[in-house]
């Protein structure tokens, strides 16, 4: 079990109950509907549509604000800050005590595929609902489903810039002279599904760019849906294009078919299998371990709760410590495995992700984040580490907690007995729990 939790998880938490046979406790956790969103921990969190007008309120504000101080001697404060905290404290405090590991853990893969940075086109306000509007739901559902929730929701529309895409032929191109922005046809296919190895063009891409256009952003209330989302039909390009070799016709409708066809085709279950494995396995995936996940999503048409349930029965994804733990990793098994004590004010992960390179949803490209231990193993990066194990370890140097129980409860028989002794012979519970923190079988997963 505590490699079930290690491996497929973010680690143990101090209250978790590990009994039981690991892999069933890992699959009974892809049933059911998402436990963040049947629990209620977003509750009183924005909706897509919301976050619209939240932002559309926050520029009317900034306009004015600079209208009434030409000088620049005062400073504005933004109401979207406060709105992005509360978001990401909520999914990540989630991802800190929720007892079904596996689960987040998927949810944080998928959000990492889909990736949408706050510090571009004013996404911020949205990714917190994108997780929960378009991530959430299809975790252990259909992949064209979430493709299709993800491409049409406002963060990604607005981060890839797809709102202000206007097809050269439509009303509004033709009045105005507007043009395409390629950047969500381009992604989606290049990342988001079919990748590289489908072979296609420039022109499929400039075809995927025009059948997409369209797709953009409405504010609550306005014929949109809850998530923020509303076809335009005066900026989509009419006619059909055709991508890949596939004709699709004008009109909202062609959208849907176009990511349809591409969330299905096989190169789209191969780059999807060799990230799960890269994730869950190894850095470098073993082919066949890639080409048994392939299959799952092919057989199944793209379903991704028995493509997870598959990832399970992989004899590699038992061997422990072949992973080192992105910093997101490391700081949510940290606060798992040594939550503070309730005298303490709650801890910063904002600051910890920030602090060790990996701040969240700002990931610099559209790609996301690295998921290899070469990216997060540098000197620099593995100081950061100790430093802030350090620091977050004074938490307990008058606590009355063991540490080396502390360090038993979260990693089990995955406890070197060199840590254990070396814990045993520190010189305070803090340099005790850094060695904990910092030890080769707490780095890695």
């Amino acid at each position: 079990m505590a490699i079930a939790v290690s491996r497929f998880g973010f680690g143990a938490g101090q209250q978790d109950n590990l009994g039981g046979d690991p892999k069933a406790w890992l699959k009974a956790q892809l049933q059911g509907d998402d436990p963040g969103l049947a629990s209620g921990a977003f509750a009183g969190l924005l909706t897509g549509a919301q976050a619209v007008d939240a932002l559309q309120a926050e520029q009317a504000a900034h306009r004015a604000f600079l209208l009434a101080n030409p000088g620049g001697t005062a400073q504005y404060h933004s109401t979207l800050a406060p709105l992005f905290r509360a978001e990401a404290m909520a999914q990540l405090n989630f991802a800190a005590t929720t007892p079904a590991g596996f689960r987040e853990r998927l949810v944080w893969f998928w959000a990492n595929h889909f990736s949408v940075s706050a510090l571009q086109n004013n996404a911020g306000p949205f990714i917190g609902p994108l997780l929960r509007e378009a991530i959430r739901p299809h975790v252990t559902g259909n992949f064209t489903d979430m493709l299709l929730a993800v491409e049409s929701h406002p963060a990604m529309l607005r981060y890839l810039d797809n709102f202000n895409s206007i097809g050269p032929d439509s009303a509004v191109g033709l009045r105005t002279g507007r043009g395409l922005n390629e950047n969500l046809g381009r992604e989606c296919m290049e990342l988001h599904s079919v990748g590289l190895a489908a072979g296609y063009s420039q022109a499929d891409v400039t075809s995927m760019a025009k059948i997409l256009t369209g797709w953009s952003i409405g504010k609550s209330g306005d014929d949109g849906d809850a998530t923020g989302f509303k076809y335009r039909p005066g900026i989509h390009e009419p006619g059909p294009q055709v991508v890949m070799g596939q004709s699709f016709g004008g009109g909202e409708q062609a959208g849907i078919d176009a990511l349809t066809y591409l969330s299905t085709y096989p190169t789209t279950y191969d780059l999807l299998a060799k990230k799960l494995v890269i994730h869950f396995v190894a850095d470098d995936p073993p082919p066949a371990a890639v080409a048994r996940i392939s299959g799952v999503l092919r057989d199944t048409k793209g379903d991704l709760g028995t493509a997870s349930a598959a990832l399970v029965d992989l004899p590699g994804a038992w061997v422990p410590g072949r992973k080192l733990k992105t910093p997101f990793d490391y700081v949510i098994s940290l606060l798992r495995a040594a939550p503070p004590p309730p005298d303490q004010k709650p801890p910063e992960p904002l600051g910890f992700l920030a602090q060790l390179g990996q701040p969240v949803w700002a990931a610099p490209l559209p790609n996301g984040w690295p998921d290899q231990a070469e990216d997060w193993a540098g000197s620099d990066a593995v100081m950061a580490r100790i430093d802030l194990a350090y620091t977050y370890a004074s938490r307990f140097n008058d606590a009355g907690v063991d540490p080396v129980q502390l360090a038993d409860n979260a990693l089990g028989p995955l406890l070197r007995p060199e840590t254990q002794d070396a814990m045993a012979a520190a010189g305070s519970p803090r340099e005790a729990l850094t060695l904990f923190l910092t030890a080769p079988e707490f780095q890695r997963r």
